[in-house]
């Protein structure tokens, strides 16, 4: 279509979007949960009892917690991007298979947000980014 012809030529701005959506998102989501305590971390890390990891619940749910709230913040920054994509796409996948079990609908929400994780560690934060070469 003519209307959208020219929209290719903001496809920075576009990725600044995506990273600053997601971003707010993941410091929403994660904060909370790295302010939870052992509690809160310890479910969070029962998690990769899914993945065939049963050591240190506690550790693994602090780190998600962590790579959450810092990755979303690092995000929006476009620091670090790619390594970040990866942490957070490991950290969706371990999520995605423990929600498994509640049928695909209740895993789909997780499964969606590494998709777009996969896909931007090949695509690059754009332009609009601190990581900007």
């Amino acid at each position: 279509m003519a209307l959208f012809s020219n929209l290719g030529n903001y496809k920075n701005f576009g990725l600044l979007i995506i990273r600053v959506g997601l971003g707010i998102m993941f410091v929403y989501h994660g904060y909370p949960k790295l302010l939870g305590g052992v509690k809160m971390w310890e479910q969070l890390g029962g998690a990769t009892k899914s993945v065939g990891i049963h050591a240190w619940p506690v550790v693994w749910g602090f780190l998600c917690a962590v790579v959450e709230t810092f990755g979303g913040f690092l995000l929006i920054l476009g620091l670090a991007f790619r390594p970040v994509c990866l942490l957070l796409l490991i950290n969706l996948v371990v999520a995605a298979v423990s929600q498994l079990g509640g049928g695909l609908a209740e895993a789909s929400h997780a499964i969606e947000d590494a998709i777009m994780f996969a896909g931007l560690i090949f695509v690059g934060p754009g332009k609009f980014s601190m990581d900007k070469k």
